[in-house]
């Protein structure tokens, strides 16, 4: 039993050991998306905690709360996208980039503007009263912002739309806004000359389609 009791505290150490290590990579990776440090600190971490559970089980007949399952590290390399040093096999990079227009006809503009102060209204403290929304542009961008960002915050009855259209491009590296001025209509959204458009996807209002569909009955 010392020696199933000494295995035991050599487990426990060694998951000690790995939760540290995850959060140190996970603190040097700053956010970094599939950071592979991360991810390989994250399956030391698992494995050493279902290797503590098995053992405490066979011990004891008792369990952590770790509702964990082992994972194969060789499997795991191939899942991330490759082991350190091996070049990926994968042809495309990691950058994906999505661009959406829309374009909108507007009804009134009254309207618009008055739905773009309501929503400023329900953003603004009670205390403060909230600055008057001037012009079309405005409006929209109001709406933007209150909303979620996307373009679903536009599907108000104050706004008609029109065609659009969404293109997705394999490109090397994402955009930098900081390279941009605020103003630059064009160049954030500019091809490089090494893009590849992977698609194409045109967008057409359901108020056409449905138009079309009464004209053939």
């Amino acid at each position: 039993m010392t020696d199933q009791h000494g295995e035991l505290d050599a487990a426990l150490e060694r998951v000690i050991d790995a939760a540290r290590a995850h959060l140190a990579a996970v603190r040097a990776a700053q956010g970094r998306i599939d950071d592979d440090a991360v991810w390989q600190a994250y399956v030391a971490l698992n494995n050493a905690s279902f290797a503590y559970d098995e053992q405490l089980l066979d011990a004891f007949g008792e369990v952590t709360p770790w509702d964990v399952e082992s994972i194969d590290p060789d499997e795991a390399d191939e899942r991330f996208g490759g082991a350190e040093g091996v070049e990926a096999t994968d042809p495309h990079p990691r950058v994906i980039s999505v661009r959406q227009r829309r374009d909108y006809r507007v009804p009134s503009i009254s309207a618009l503007i008055r739905a773009a102060e309501a929503a400023r209204r329900e953003g603004t403290p009670e205390e403060e009263q909230p600055a008057p929304v001037e012009g079309v542009g405005e409006a929209v961008l109001e709406l933007l912002q209150s909303g979620d960002g996307s373009l679903s915050a536009l599907d108000v009855p104050e706004l008609e739309p029109l065609d659009g259209v969404v293109m997705v491009s394999e490109v090397g590296t994402p955009v930098d806004l900081e390279s941009f001025d605020d103003d630059d209509p064009v160049g954030p959204f500019q091809p490089a000359a090494d893009d590849r458009l992977v698609g194409r996807l045109d967008e057409h209002p359901f108020l056409e389609l449905d138009e079309e569909h009464d004209h053939a009955h």
